[in-house]
C-alpha cells in the first residue's frame, strides 16, 4: 500500500501537493506512505479520480476493496 501512496505522491510533486488536492494535511500523507496506515476510503476516491487512475482504490486498499467496492470485484479473487 505504501507504495501506492507514494505512487500518488509522485503523480502531484510531493506530499504538501497530494494532501491540498485532497483536503488533508501533510503529516496525514506522511503517516499513509512512511506508517502504512491505510487512507480513509472517501480519500481513495479522491485519489484515484484525481490521477485519473493512475493510482487506483485496489491498489490503496490491497485487504479489504473487495468489501468496500464490491462491484470492482469482477472475475478478480477475493
Amino acid at each position: 500500500m505504501a507504495m501506492s501512496i507514494q505512487k500518488a505522491v509522485d503523480y502531484f510533486g510531493n506530499e504538501s501537493r497530494l494532501a491540498r488536492a485532497i483536503g488533508v494535511k501533510q503529516p496525514t500523507v506522511w503517516a499513509w506512505n512512511k506508517k502504512g496506515t491505510p487512507p480513509p476510503i472517501i480519500r481513495c476516491v479522491q485519489i484515484e479520480k484525481l490521477t485519473g487512475g493512475a493510482v487506483n482504490r485496489k491498489d490503496l486498499r490491497p485487504d479489504d476493496w473487495h468489501l468496500i467496492w464490491p462491484e470492482l470485484a469482477g472475475d478478480q479473487p477475493k
